[in-house]
């Protein structure tokens, strides 16, 4: 993958791009109460599309004059360094290790201006440790003195911790689901699993939605 596989860039007028400028805009408007400068984007299970929807959204995000920073907090299995056809050298994990990188954070250029990247660099043997860490609070109050908001791009809820202790951090998170491949149970679990541990949920993203104008992904708006 690399950044012209980004549909918000190769073909902005297409209903997919059209349909993450509405995601933008909801966001924006259902929120009006709390600003929100810090999201996670997770998924129930592996392979729902969440890496992709993220990245698409930050960059309708920063079009509209948003300074937005893209988090890879995935430290297992990162893709946005693939997607934007970055380095992985150095990122969010060399920064947990790096006091100078707290004045200075790793941030790439990506193309679309208003948009930065923070990569996860070396995949460290205690993800789930260095996200729930005081560190970890220290590097997002760093990074917001470079942003109007983050993003940041989490593992499968399912799978492992990482996304549920992030999920404390920061001021909302955005569910994404794959049509026709979650499981309503899946779904479901994910949901409970956010609630217990009072995340704001600000949505979902129901990915692969196929509608009559070509629409790709469905936004629902959360109850809470």
């Amino acid at each position: 993958m690399t950044i012209s596989t980004l549909i918000t860039i190769s073909n902005p007028r297409s209903p997919i791009a059209e349909a993450y400028r509405t995601l933008r805009t909801n966001l924006e408007f259902s929120n009006l109460d709390k600003s929100l400068r810090t999201i996670l984007v997770t998924s129930a299970s592996a392979e729902e599309g969440k890496s992709t929807t993220l990245a698409n959204l930050a960059v309708t995000i920063a079009q509209s004059g948003k300074r937005v920073i893209l988090v890879d907090a995935d430290l297992r299995r990162p893709t946005q360094h693939q997607i934007f056809g970055l380095k992985n050298n150095a990122g969010l994990s060399d920064m947990v290790r790096d006091d100078a990188m707290l004045a200075q954070p790793p941030l790439q250029e990506t193309g679309v201006q208003h948009l930065k990247v923070l990569t996860s660099g070396q995949l460290p043997p205690n993800p789930a440790e260095i996200l729930g860490s005081k560190r970890m609070s220290e590097i997002l109050a760093a990074l917001l003195e470079h942003a109007d908001l983050l993003l940041f791009d989490a593992p499968p809820l399912l799978a492992v911790t990482d996304a549920a202790v992030l999920s404390s951090k920061v001021d909302g998170v955005l569910l994404v689901v794959g049509a026709g491949k979650t499981k309503r149970e899946h779904a479901k679990k994910a949901q409970t699993q956010l609630e217990k541990i009072n995340a704001r949920i600000l949505g979902a993203v129901v990915n692969n939605v196929k509608a009559e104008k070509g629409a790709q992904y469905y936004y629902a708006e959360s109850n809470q």
